[in-house]
């Protein structure tokens, strides 16, 4: 089992910056990618950025150049550090981390961003 826990949520306001942190522990060497997700109220859950276990990273095209995500592997920690919020950006933000051996990806609790503008 691994578990993910999110930290450094808040609130920011527009054009600020905040960076969130997600720790894994348990059995993490069945983690491949991690990432974060992110859902608004009355919308889905989206993709914000993934880091894959090959040292690439991918972005949605909504917050290209203003985030930056990062990992630690000798901490077992994905970082996502984001600058020039805006009120869009508004959403419960979730660590993601993908069962490289069974079905069932891992989830953390989420995080929740709030940017006033």
């Amino acid at each position: 089992q691994v578990q993910l826990v999110e930290s450094g949520g808040g609130l920011v306001q527009a054009g600020g910056s905040l960076r969130l942190s997600c720790v894994a522990s348990g059995s993490t060497f069945t983690i491949g990618d991690m990432g974060w997700y992110r859902q608004a109220p009355g919308k889905r859950r989206e993709l914000v950025a993934i880091f894959s276990s090959r040292g690439s990273a991918k972005y949605a095209d909504s917050v290209k150049g203003r985030f930056t995500i990062s990992r630690d592997n000798g901490k077992n920690t994905v970082y996502l550090q984001m600058d020039s919020t805006k009120s869009e950006d508004t959403a419960v933000y979730y660590c993601y981390g993908s069962n490289i051996y069974l079905s069932g990806d891992y989830w953390g609790l989420g995080t929740q961003v709030t940017v006033s503008s």
